[in-house]
């Protein structure tokens, strides 16, 4: 219609010739001849009457039979319902056209029907084209095509991980291999790969894997708490990309193909026997992909972009290396401890049943409540076992904790001979020491009671009696035994007992 404008008003209003006007708008004669017979059977008679009129209104008075077409052309399929019924198991196009057709008789045959779709699928799809600044997003991800090495000894082949990272305006790479997806793998190749670049960038974007997040959400992801220390010891922050919306950090998945093809295919004849021969072997492999081989697109390679226009925008690494530390949420038991990989370690007891964060590195373990830490203790690797510290123990367990067998006995020292033997004698007599702490205490208090001499005749009867236990002294005690002289002659008694309700041995001789 472009052209049969441009044929009236060079006709009309120049006032050119029929082959003049095929020659400057690049058409036949007779195509002019037609669109001036065309416009004048269509009432049209001047360019005054052409010029007003857009394409569609100059087509429809110009082929009135297009529009009839139009008019009575087939039913248009519903493609929202075909794409929704495409989602279901078993589902074919074909079979969609067939129930289509039986609703609609006179409707499209299947190639249209097909062509209808698709068209609408291209048109749903749109993608926006990102536009990255300088110093501003490093994408991170993991390949899915894992490299793999051969146990020297066993001959196992070992599958591993390729971590790969890029920077969003210069596309300096960064390619390595680890045992695993797990944190402290994920940890380790982000602070190598900081160090390669030698900064940092505004954010982090990553997939929501579960060693970055630990909850998925397309609005509220949940940063892995490890993760986003690493982001503050760095200055940065972490962005993840939308669940399953790959194009979110399309700049990394188009640079895992390009390690995947220049890095990876060209050690697919090379054997390892190691994962540092594995990352040595790349290290050469990523210096010729992002010194000497030069980007189509910006005829420079990755290396001169990045020197170019990225270098002077990172951010500088700090003095100290991120060191990893694995993050637990859990509660105070009753025995004012917390458990961390199968290890019980102390905190102060008044925060018993309280929820407190552990943070623990190879070398310590820490745990806080509310961003305060309120017990540091160095990480044990005994598993069953606990770390106590006494200043988080009540005065009570503190007092019980502090009895030792050789505490006791020269406690019991200063009481008396006869109170230390016994009481080498009851923890002599138990299968372990401290089944005999609470017999020895509770007798070494009776002092307080009866006075030291009394207790010291007490346990000289009770030793002669063969007694090994708190109870006999007590009711030896509580009965004045200490007083009376044994059937062997000896007096446990300094004074002997005159009392008139007291008969005497002679009583029982007469």
């Amino acid at each position: 219609m472009r052209k049969t404008k441009e044929i009236l008003r060079q006709k009309w209003a120049l006032g050119h010739s029929h082959r003049a006007i095929a020659v400057s708008v690049g058409v036949s004669a007779g195509v002019v001849t037609s669109a001036h017979e065309r416009a004048t059977c269509a009432g049209l008679t001047s360019w005054r009457d052409v010029e007003p009129l857009g394409e569609e209104e100059l087509e429809r008075l110009l082929y009135p039979s297009v529009g009839v077409r139009a008019e009575v052309q087939t039913h248009e399929p519903d493609c929202e319902w075909i794409h929704r019924e495409r989602r279901r198991k078993g589902v074919t196009l074909e079979l969609l056209h067939q129930e289509y057709l039986e609703q609609h008789p006179n409707g499209l045959r299947y190639t249209a029907f097909c062509e209808r779709y698709r068209a609408w699928l291209g048109k749903r799809g749109l993608v926006m084209r990102q536009d990255h600044v300088a110093g501003d997003k490093t994408f991170v991800d993991y390949s899915g095509t894992k490299p793999r090495f051969f146990d020297r000894t066993t001959g196992e082949a070992i599958a591993v991980e390729l971590f790969v990272g890029v920077l969003g305006a210069s596309n300096l790479s960064y390619a390595e291999v680890t045992r695993s997806q797990r944190g402290p793998d994920w940890i380790a190749s982000h602070v190598r790969m900081l160090e390669y670049f030698g900064g940092v960038t505004r954010a982090l974007v990553c997939d929501q894997l579960k060693s970055g997040v630990t909850k998925a959400c397309r609005y509220e992801p949940e940063i892995q708490r490890t993760y986003e220390d690493l982001a503050v010891h760095y200055g940065t922050t972490v962005l993840p990309a939308r669940p399953q919306k790959p194009r979110d950090k399309a700049k990394v998945e188009v640079c895992v193909l390009v390690v995947q093809r220049w890095i990876l295919a060209r050690m697919r004849n090379e054997v390892f026997h190691s994962l540092a021969e594995m990352n040595a072997r790349i290290r050469e492999l990523l210096e010729d992909l992002n010194e000497r081989r030069v980007m189509r697109r910006f005829k420079r390679t990755r290396r001169q972009m990045f020197e170019e226009i990225e270098r002077a925008a990172l951010a500088p690494l700090p003095n100290a290396r991120f060191e990893y530390a694995e993050w637990k949420k859990a509660r105070v038991n009753l025995d004012y401890h917390v458990a961390f990989d199968e290890h019980l370690y102390s905190v102060p007891y008044a925060h018993v049943h309280e929820e407190v964060w552990i943070r623990a590195t190879g070398a310590s373990v820490e745990v806080f409540l509310r961003d305060r830490r309120i017990a540091s203790h160095a990480r044990s690797r005994q598993r069953g076992k606990h770390t106590t510290l006494t200043e988080h123990m009540p005065s009570a367990h503190r007092a019980h904790a502090e009895w030792t067998p050789s505490r006791i006995l020269s406690w019991a020292q200063k009481s008396g001979p006869s109170v230390l033997a016994l009481c080498e004698a009851i923890l002599a007599s138990r299968r372990h020491p401290e089944q005999g702490f609470r017999s020895c205490v509770g007798i070494l208090r009776l002092e307080k009671r009866y006075g030291r001499e009394r207790l010291e005749h007490a346990c000289a009867r009770a030793a002669r009696a063969g007694a090994r236990s708190y109870r006999h002294v007590d009711s030896i005690l509580k009965h004045g035994l200490d007083r009376v002289t044994d059937d062997s002659g000896a007096s446990t008694g300094s004074t002997p007992i005159d009392h008139e309700n007291v008969r005497g041995r002679d009583y029982y001789l007469n």
